[in-house]
């Protein structure tokens, strides 16, 4: 069983994260609960044991779908993060409050919801400008002497607003958007974090399944991504073709290119687990079968050239695997 120490937070996780925002059906349309919990139960078994969830996601309804799965798990060998950032009303829409009282409020609601004593990391999802750092500070480090919670995180957040933060709370896990399309957060925020023993654990690492290697750059979405840039004609194509230059690399491994792109991105020594938005079982084990493995340097920069569009001379020839 493979895992890793989510930096200054002490926690032992998986370097694979079963990731839920796929329950957003404002985001994604609607998706079989039933298949989901299958998921979760199935990435238990194979060794997953970081859950992603968020208050946001359906206005709480994720955080009950988590809750009914995890009732016939082992809590202890569960860790659950979920995400607080917006005052939801009757409508399902919000704004955002990080108020010290709503904080403590939702904190309560995220527990009933997920039928827990304790959440294992509670993030700020994004940074509410209105309210000063010291008073979010002040509720997060409430919830932490008072054992609801067991470490803190910042989800979102500019590399200045993690510094401004972290002067009055004990922030100790940052969750960053990065995939090897936007690696962007490795030129400031990977390294602070390193720097600082905070462990990260980042999100739609496949770019919302672009990196998987299934589209041919001619489809067209009826989900979030359809007015998303990178989804949208020549430059949606030219991703594709780039991403499809990945499959011999990958079948020397034995691995799809869903796969190989997951081992590359968490073998970045600053990235310590990978949230992956999981649909049904099959899509869970693919990405559980990637933990403990590796691949050659030489292999792992000619995917970054290949990904970013520089053409490669010639490819590598190494295979290997993690023990």
């Amino acid at each position: 069983m493979v895992r890793v120490r989510l930096g200054a937070s002490g926690l032992e996780v998986s370097p694979i994260a079963f990731g839920t925002w796929q329950l957003s059906k404002k985001y994604w349309g609607s998706q079989p609960k039933e298949d989901i919990i299958a998921a979760i139960w199935e990435g238990f078994d194979h060794g997953v044991n970081l859950i992603d969830t968020a208050e946001a996601y359906g206005a709480g309804y994720a955080e009950s779908v988590v809750g009914e799965a995890i009732r016939h798990l082992p809590r202890h060998e569960v860790v659950i993060a979920t995400k607080v950032y917006k005052r939801f009303g009757e409508s399902g829409d919000g704004c955002p409050d990080l108020t010290a009282p709503e904080i403590i409020r939702r904190c309560e609601g995220s527990l009933r919801r997920l039928g827990v004593e304790y959440i294992d990391i509670y993030f700020l999802h994004f940074l509410d400008p209105l309210t000063p750092y010291e008073e979010t500070a002040a509720a997060m480090e409430q919830l932490l002497r008072q054992g609801k919670v067991r470490a803190i995180g910042l989800s979102n957040h500019t590399l200045e607003q993690i510094r401004a933060h972290r002067r009055y709370a004990r922030y100790t896990v940052i969750q960053p958007f990065y995939s090897l399309i936007d690696p962007r957060i490795e030129e400031d925020i990977i390294p602070y974090c390193q720097s600082e023993g905070l462990g990260v654990m980042v999100y739609s690492p496949m770019h919302m399944g672009l990196l998987s290697g299934k589209y041919e750059g001619i489809e067209q979405f009826d989900d979030f991504r359809r007015h998303h840039p990178d989804f949208q004609g020549e430059r949606f194509a030219r991703l594709c073709r780039q991403v499809r230059q990945l499959a011999p690399i990958a079948a020397r491994y034995g691995m799809t290119i869903y796969q190989l792109v997951l081992v590359a991105t968490l073998m970045h020594p600053g990235i310590h687990a990978a949230i992956c938005g999981i649909k049904n079982p099959p899509q869970i084990v693919e990405a559980a079968e990637t933990m403990g493995r590796t691949i050659s340097r030489e292999d792992y920069f000619l995917i970054r050239r290949l990904v970013a569009g520089v053409p490669s001379k010639k490819p590598a020839d190494a295979s290997g695997v993690r023990s």
